[in-house]
Formats: structure tokens, C-alpha cells, sequence
């Protein structure tokens, strides 16, 4: 566990130059697992960052591919205690189950939430998982566990219990999808820490894969969708080559099942952007349009 004070930055700076931000260190590193994390074990190799010099730059510029993740870990990056809203939201990068886009859709978005009050865990999941039976488990056997780690934290950490949200990219929104909408935790019990609830309370997706393409199909009825089921809100392309129909199917979903969530559909802009602003790509304003919906839920209020 590791603890640094980087609070010196003005806040009027987070708050003008989010999309621009550079990685910091986070206040915590947390691992998550006493032992052995569960489920299958690969001799992956190092952890390294994969980014080559000929990859496509966003935004103007690099971004971290961090593969061979075998050892996950919560990342923490707390707002000031005096701007603490005591909201707290589990970030998901994507990757396709290969890599993970760390500072993209990661340790930026940390610091966007984090400027605005929001407790903010960057979640380190186990990749690579590719070429497992599902894919998308030790991933959500990683974000289970790290919401019920933020919960036995809520004293130390000053936050609310009740409000603990995850937002996941690509394949982390699968992450945060399948583990959100499950009526069970993942794996069995290990320790105090699995005594708190895994429970996501807000769930935000961001050009999300792994949604169905079909209403009809069992990914949706087998989790029994109700109006339990926490809010969601998400955003797509429509020129994204992860077919926005599994955004739209979700939605429709969520109507039929009476959970309140929101859509937001833009014509331009792909996949991949984070929020690295694009003035050509409108749909690189999702984080405003996120920002008022976690305020009217209160989260954004201390």
C-alpha cells in the first residue's frame, strides 16, 4: 500500500485542463488478493508496456498498452478531503482482453473524477484473458472484488458506501457489465473483504463491446435485468466498429425492466477516443454529459 501526497496541483488547473491531463500517482496501490487471484492461472510473463512507436497516436499522443497483467491491483486517487463528494467510481480500462489502455482509459479518467470529488480506484485487471472460455471473468472477478475492498475502505476513505459506481471502455465495459448485472459474486468468499457488498450502485459504459447484438439473446434474460438493476449511462458511435446495437439492445432492456439509464448516440468519432477532446468528434464531450448525470443522482454534491 502506498500513500503520496500530490494535492499541491490547483484545482482550478484539474478543472481547465482534464482532457490534457498526465498520469500522477495514485494515493494507493492496493493488491487485491491475499494469495492466488481465483479462476484460471497463466504463466504471462512480465508485466510491460506494449505500446510500439508506429501505433496510432490519440489525441496527438502515445498511449500506455500495459499487457501481461498478472497481479491485479486497485489504484486510488482521492480527491481533497474538504472537495470529497463521497461518491467513488471503479475505472475499467479496455483492451480487448489483450492489453490494457492504462492512461487513456485509466489514469486520465481518475483525474477528471477526481477534480470534481469523486473517489476515483483505477482497476489493474488480469489480461491477458483473449483466449479464455470467458473472457470477461477474472476481469469481473477483479471489479467484484475491488468494489467490496472500496467498501471496507468507506470509513478510512470518507466515502458512502452507497454510492460506489463503475465505468468501463470496450472490454472493460463488458468488465462492468457482467459484473454489475450478476445476482452473484464470481468466486468464493477468501476473506473480511468479501464480507462487503459487491453491489455497483451507477454504472457507466463508454463505447461498450460484448453487449448483444439481439434483444432476445440469453446475455440479457439470464441476468434478469429488474428494477434493482443499478441506472446506466452510456455512450456510442454510430461509425464504431463495435456495432452499436448492443448499446442500443441494453437500452431497450433497461426500459422494459423500468431501470431509469441513459443513451447518448453520436454519428462521429469511432472508438478508442477516452476523453481526449476531439473538436472534430462531438462525441469526445461525453464527460459533461456524464457530469450531469452523476449530479442529479447527487454524486457530484458534497
Amino acid at each position: 500500500m502506498i500513500r503520496r501526497d500530490r494535492w499541491l496541483v490547483v484545482f482550478f488547473t484539474l478543472i481547465f485542463v482534464a482532457p490534457n491531463l498526465r498520469a500522477e500517482q495514485p494515493d494507493y496501490v492496493i493488491d487485491l488478493w491475499p494469495t492466488t487471484p481465483p479462476g484460471e492461472t497463466m504463466d504471462v510473463g512480465s508485466e510491460v508496456d506494449m505500446t510500439k512507436d508506429t501505433d496510432k497516436l490519440i489525441g496527438g499522443r502515445r498511449i500506455i498498452k500495459l499487457g501481461n497483467v498478472k497481479s491485479p491491483q486497485a489504484h486510488v486517487y482521492l480527491p481533497p478531503v474538504n472537495l470529497r463528494t463521497g461518491a467513488s467510481i471503479v475505472i475499467c480500462p479496455g483492451g480487448g482482453f489483450s492489453i490494457l489502455a492504462w492512461d487513456l482509459e485509466g489514469t486520465e479518467i481518475a483525474q477528471w473524477l477526481a477534480s470534481r470529488g469523486i473517489a476515483a480506484i483505477v482497476l489493474k485487471y488480469r489480461v491477458p484473458t483473449r483466449t479464455q472460455t470467458q473472457n470477461w471473468l477474472a476481469p469481473a472477478q477483479d471489479l467484484q472484488r475491488t468494489v467490496s475492498l472500496v467498501r471496507s475502505k468507506a470509513i478510512d476513505w470518507k466515502l458512502d458506501p452507497s454510492k460506489v459506481g463503475a465505468l468501463g471502455f470496450s472490454a472493460g465495459g463488458v468488465t462492468v457489465f457482467r459484473a454489475a448485472f450478476a445476482n452473484k459474486r464470481h468466486y468464493e468468499k477468501r476473506d473480511a473483504i468479501d464480507e462487503q457488498d459487491f453491489a455497483i450502485n451507477r454504472v457507466m459504459l463508454i463505447y461498450s463491446a460484448g453487449l448483444p447484438e439481439n434483444t432476445e439473446q440469453s446475455t440479457l434474460t439470464e441476468l434478469g435485468l429488474g428494477t434493482q438493476s443499478p441506472p446506466v449511462f452510456m455512450v456510442h458511435t454510430y461509425d464504431d466498429f463495435v456495432p452499436v446495437l448492443g448499446t442500443t439492445n441494453l437500452y431497450h432492456a433497461l426500459k422494459k425492466a423500468g431501470v431509469p439509464s441513459e443513451l447518448h448516440i453520436f454519428d462521429h468519432g469511432g472508438h478508442g477516443y477516452g476523453m481526449r477532446h476531439d473538436e472534430k468528434a462531438p462525441v469526445t464531450k461525453w464527460p459533461s454529459l456524464c457530469e450531469d448525470w452523476l449530479r442529479r443522482a447527487s454524486w457530484m454534491d458534497k
